[in-house]
């Protein structure tokens, strides 16, 4: 009977260890699994803050109003609005995109290779001075003992050296008009002339058009002559037997019936320029254009003056 009752008890004790045993290790294998399914979640908020973190450490959150700094100046992905600015900087459509800002370096830059800033003022020069040769006459008198100025394929002679200083334009007075100015009626002292097949109309060293109900004033037209020069006209010297006459942009050379409308010599130093000129920069030489003719601001004798550039093609 003692027998039996240690049997029973022995067999107890078994199978409540057994049930033990058995608890312990699903309990072990549960506590195993949570941990495991936990992890994800830390390696979220700790790596990826890193990750997205800032220069020195900071952390960035997410946010579908905000993108990361990844996606400024992208284009926007599902879900996320950029703020105010991303779809400026950088992106297709605006600043520094190929439709706008991008364009505009492009317009510059061909500006600059093959055409107001420097090099547009190159094809303009080269087209202007290949006019301008058959305008100023060159000056057979004396040679050219300073080296030209090379610049756009042209060659631009002077006597003196160059000496910058402002265009200021000068008034002759009530009398005289600059190119375009209109006038309904003219003096009774204009007189009638024809050059070319033109008819002019002159007053006191004006030349004038009919049209449009008026007289504009125009540029003088080369070979008009006439008897009287026109007060404080200025002496011209081109050599020592031969002067040429200056009044208001137009020079005269003495001839049998008078005073004859004359281009200008290169050479020619004048002290005023009238109104409707302008400065035209060259490389580094700015010169006054007036009409067809490119004046070099020189110094002589201390005092301001301007000479009449001689202009060549070539190198």
């Amino acid at each position: 009977m003692k027998t039996v009752n240690k049997s029973i008890k022995l067999y107890l004790g078994l199978v409540l260890a057994l049930m033990l045993t058995v608890q312990y290790a699903e309990a072990q294998r549960m506590n195993h699994s949570a941990s495991q399914r936990s992890l994800p979640s830390k390696a979220t908020s700790g790596g990826a803050a890193n990750r997205a973190g800032t220069i020195n450490g900071g952390s960035v959150k997410s946010s579908p109003s905000r993108p990361s700094p990844s996606s400024i100046g992208q284009n926007s992905s599902a879900g996320n609005k950029p703020v105010a600015g991303n779809n400026k900087i950088g992106d297709n459509n605006k600043v520094g995109s190929n439709n706008n800002s991008g364009n505009k370096v492009n317009i510059d830059n061909s500006r600059g290779n093959n055409n107001v800033n420097i090099n547009v003022d190159n094809s303009k020069d080269i087209k202007i001075n290949n006019s301008r040769n058959t305008t100023v006459r060159h000056n057979t008198y004396r040679p050219y003992t300073r080296p030209p100025y090379y610049y756009g394929g042209h060659r631009y002679y002077c006597y003196h050296p160059y000496h910058y200083h402002p265009y200021r334009p000068f008034y002759w007075g009530p009398v005289w008009h600059p190119w375009g100015f209109f006038v309904a009626t003219l003096a009774t002292t204009a007189i009638v002339m024809t050059v070319n097949n033109q008819q002019y109309h002159y007053d006191q060293g004006v030349y004038y058009q009919a049209g449009n109900g008026g007289y504009t004033v125009v540029q003088a037209p080369v070979g008009a002559t006439i008897t009287t020069l026109p007060p404080s006209s200025q002496t011209v010297v081109i050599n020592e037997t031969t002067n040429n006459y200056y009044y208001g942009g137009t020079y005269y050379e003495k001839s049998s019936g008078g005073y004859t409308v004359v281009p200008p010599t290169s050479g020619s130093v004048v002290e005023n320029l009238p109104e409707g000129g302008e400065e035209v920069k060259l490389g580094d030489v700015t010169y006054v254009k007036y009409g067809e003719t490119y004046y070099q601001p020189i110094d002589q004798d201390g005092k301001s003056m301007y000479e009449v550039v001689d202009i060549q093609n070539g190198n």
